[in-house]
């Protein structure tokens, strides 16, 4: 690769470098077979250069899903700042644009949820996921309290939606929601389907 397609890369400022190179590459791979050398490449710096930020590839790989459910939680909260609304609206608001971030990062997605990554040795990586799905929970509670949503135990509540809504993302990115089988708009008879279960 010439230095002109390389990533630019200032002092003090390698691990952003670092992560937005391999966040490209995550990109363009489908997936994280890449190693940190290859990763040091594309930045433009040296092979030993990762490891001043990230002892090893799992550790690079964490940040990656650290950020994106920071990313996917700001997503969620900005798809249902208009409190106005009723709770299924907002309920909607949140499962589309949740839907839409995995659809729209494929790959970013996957590893976010992967084996791959072990949470139990990153910290920020659990908290970032349990800030990401407090925004569902949020979701349920103000609904319940209103009455729009059934006094159940929010947690279960919780899991039952996110089961299904996650499972329509991974659905939609493997292209597996054909019309045939599911019509043309299979996300709002998804979303109609789920609400009924959880409306008062």
């Amino acid at each position: 690769m010439s230095q002109s397609n390389k990533r630019p890369y200032h002092h003090g400022d390698l691990k952003r470098a670092i992560v937005e190179t391999a966040q490209d590459m995550l990109g363009e791979d489908k997936g994280w077979q890449f190693t940190l050398r290859e990763v040091a490449r594309r930045a433009g710096v040296s092979h030993t250069a990762p490891y001043k930020h990230f002892p090893d590839k799992a550790a690079l790989l964490a940040e990656l899903a650290t950020s994106g459910f920071r990313k996917l939680r700001q997503v969620v909260a900005a798809a249902t700042t208009r409190r106005s609304r009723s709770s299924r609206d907002e309920f909607i608001a949140a499962a589309k644009a949740y839907i839409q971030f995995g659809i729209s990062n494929p790959s970013l997605y996957r590893l976010m949820f992967s084996a791959d990554v072990e949470r139990s040795a990153f910290p920020e990586l659990h908290e970032a996921g349990l800030s990401a799905f407090a925004e569902l929970v949020g979701i349920l509670e103000r609904g319940q309290q209103i009455g729009s949503f059934k006094a159940q135990p929010v947690q279960g509540q919780a899991a039952a939606c996110w089961s299904l809504v996650h499972g329509f993302t991974l659905l939609s990115i493997e292209q597996q929601l054909l019309p045939e089988k599911v019509g043309a708009h299979p996300i709002d008879g998804v979303l109609a389907t789920l609400l009924a279960g959880i409306e008062a």
